[in-house]
């Protein structure tokens, strides 16, 4: 097993097999967090030493397009390598032949931010499928990816599902695109309220490839199959993992 430096960062990208740069991959980022900092950080930025361990690999962050109609902003989330989450977007990318394309998606988008606080490990993934057909239709390894801390970075206002205040948040997720997680944490000068986010840790384990054959158009029942098996291969990341991130092993990956 291969690391960035643990001493040189709070963030910290775990390698656990090569990644061949003559394919393309489709990386499913678990779970997503209030900010998904540690796909920006890992993904978007040399931080935690992404080209070195994956050498001619090129990750590309996929993130909601609406933010792509703000200028300004635009430009500097292209410029860390980040692209409309549309199908259109991740398919440019796939098609290429010579590989070393590597599509990063935060499969439980911001409904999953909604649930996003410390110590839960509830993902949205069981009708999340979308990235698999595409999987399959472009030929492009499926990379099941889990980041241990993402959840411990904000506390967030209580809104258990049929709450009044979740009902809001849904209602306005539909029509905006976007959640609205309301999340604190620290300040600058101080510990008890903020919206720095914690000092925390985060280690990013970054599962083995699921090879996948390429299809046009795949059956229902061969996504079903495929998404089973990611979803198997994700929870063995987290249980091979988990102990030695202070996860109690009672603790599992929930599926909804």
């Amino acid at each position: 097993m291969q690391t960035s430096d643990p001493d040189l960062c709070v963030l910290q990208l775990v390698k656990t097999a090569d990644l061949d740069p003559r394919q393309n991959y489709v990386v499913g980022f678990h779970p997503h967090g209030v900010l998904v900092a540690g796909a920006f950080t890992n993904f978007c930025t040399e931080a935690t030493g992404f080209p070195e361990l994956y050498p001619g690999i090129t990750p590309y962050l996929l993130m909601l397009p609406l933010w792509f109609r703000a200028p300004f902003f635009r430009d500097y989330i292209m410029a860390g390598g980040l692209i409309p989450s549309d199908k259109e977007s991740a398919s440019y990318l796939l098609k290429n032949k010579k590989g070393g394309n590597a599509i990063v998606i935060a499969v439980g988008g911001a409904p999953e931010s909604l649930d996003a606080r410390p110590g839960a490990f509830t993902l949205l993934l069981k009708n999340r499928k979308g990235f698999i057909r595409l999987a399959i239709q472009h030929g492009a390894s499926l990379v099941p990816v889990f980041s241990f801390g993402e959840n411990e970075l904000f506390d967030q206002v209580d809104n258990p599902k049929g709450s009044f205040l979740r009902k809001v948040q849904e209602k306005m997720q539909k029509i905006m695109g976007v959640a609205l997680p309301l999340f604190h944490a620290r300040g600058v000068f101080q510990y008890s309220f903020g919206l720095i986010p914690y000092r925390r840790p985060i280690h990013t384990i970054v599962g083995k490839p699921i090879k996948v054959t390429e299809n046009a158009t795949p059956s229902d029942e061969e996504v079903d199959k495929l998404h089973k098996l990611y979803t198997e291969k994700l929870s063995e990341v987290f249980e091979e993992h988990k102990t030695q991130f202070n996860v109690p092993a009672d603790k599992h990956l929930t599926f909804i």
